[in-house]
């Protein structure tokens, strides 16, 4: 059964349909096959139970605030706060990257997202001081991955969905590691620097700081209102959502002026476009987990691969394996609607943490939608840059290496993700 249900879904995927597609089609043969007692329109009710989430309404509005503030002046201003207090450093435009990235990140809660608003101007100005093309376009998009661990966390959501547990707590217990890798890319970034011999970009005035930090004050207040209003139980992360389109919206159209009224359609047309595409996968997730729930699939694999009574370290190192590998296929709300609902009653048996377990799956799911050979953010990349394949992947080594130090670290050492969440 199980091999059956996989082999319609490779095929499906090397004939180049969607996604979407086999998510459906394979559990669907697999209702027809092998439980001919089932009504088919079960899997029509549990596509329609997979989208009538109350927290999914947060999805499409974190995903058009997003691109309010990619298509306003947001990321320039941040970029702008964040170059006049450390671009004058050895590897400062490269720091400047990945703080921007780590702040945008907080606010769109999207890689590609990311990778699109502070890749476009933050490669030009790499390249002006003497970074190789490889070089800036590898951190950019691995510094992106940030996005997906910080709130408003996309990814974090969709894992909420699947398995219940607090947004809020999750948002909070992905800073801890989405900081470690700004810190881990900084250091790369001075010591690469150093050993080039990148030049050193001329230190602003206290003045000129001071003029910058009040632009960026407005943008910055993104990552307060959803933490903090979250944490603090002045609003659900649904509301948070609604309250960041209004704010984009606010800063944008009627402070910056950097959109017109007329754009706002046109914006909304594109979020729209996405959001379908992620509501579609969260279905057929549905549908799939429910399929492979009933036929006892997610026992069976755990059994094999678990073995009889395994350890919490030895169950996060299989559930990091499995999830990396995925997202280095398939896009990462994909993965999690898949492998989630396979491996999380297996980690609750081993008395792991679900928010912990849920950092992790994020985590690697952030890692694997960077690395070859068919991480989501490459073909963004190799897109918004208009580089080939190989020019992107080039230079992604040394980034990969230092997350996955980071992802062991994570995983071994569980207050990295619960610590803010303990203080609080």
């Amino acid at each position: 059964m199980v091999w059956t249900m996989l082999a319609i879904m490779v095929l499906l995927l090397l004939m180049g349909l969607p996604m979407m597609i086999p998510l459906i089609v394979g559990p669907l043969v697999i209702l027809f096959l092998f439980m001919d007692a089932i009504e088919p329109t079960i899997m029509v009710q549990q596509m329609v139970e997979g989208i009538s989430s109350y927290v999914l309404i947060a999805v499409p509005l974190f995903i058009f605030a997003a691109d309010i503030m990619s298509t306003g002046r947001t990321s320039r201003r941040l970029l702008d706060f964040v170059g006049a207090f450390v671009g004058h450093l050895r590897g400062g435009y490269a720091i400047t990257t990945a703080a921007a990235c780590t702040l945008f990140g907080s606010i769109s809660g999207s890689t590609q997202a990311t990778v699109v608003a502070i890749g476009k101007p933050m490669r030009e100005r790499l390249l002006k001081v003497g970074y190789k093309d490889s070089s800036a376009i590898a951190l950019i998009i691995n510094a992106s991955d940030v996005a997906l661990l910080i709130p408003p966390s996309i990814g974090m959501i969709i894992y909420a969905l699947v398995t219940g547990t607090s947004v809020g707590d999750l948002f909070i217990a992905g800073i801890g590691p989405g900081v470690m890798i700004f810190l881990f890319f900084a250091a790369y970034a001075y010591i690469h620097a150093k050993i080039y011999n990148i030049p050193l970009a001329e230190k602003m005035l206290w003045k000129d700081r001071g003029k910058v930090t009040l632009k960026a004050l407005l943008p910055l207040g993104f990552p307060v209102i959803i933490v903090g209003g979250i944490y603090t139980g002045q609003f659900t992360p649904t509301e948070a959502a609604g309250i960041s389109v209004l704010y984009a919206l606010i800063l944008e159209v009627f402070i910056y002026r950097s959109i017109k009224l007329s754009a706002i359609p046109q914006i909304a047309l594109s979020s729209g476009i996405v959001t379908s595409a992620v509501f579609v996968l969260v279905a057929g997730g549905q549908a799939f987990s429910w399929v492979i729930s009933f036929a006892r699939i997610p026992r069976m694999l755990t059994d094999a691969v678990m073995g009889p009574d395994p350890t919490a370290l030895y169950v996060l190192f299989i559930v990091a394996l499995f999830f990396f590998i995925g997202c280095m296929f398939v896009d990462p709300i994909v993965v999690i609607l898949i492998l989630t609902p396979i491996f999380y009653p297996v980690a609750m048996q081993a008395g792991i943490d679900p928010v912990h377990l849920g950092v992790v799956i994020t985590f690697q799911a952030a890692l694997g939608s960077a690395t070859p050979p068919f991480g989501v953010d490459i073909f963004t990349a190799s897109a918004v840059f208009n580089k080939s394949y190989l020019d992107v992947i080039r230079g992604t080594p040394p980034y990969i290496v230092m997350l996955l130090i980071i992802g062991v670290l994570v995983i071994v050492f569980e207050d990295i993700s619960l610590f803010l969440i303990n203080l609080f």
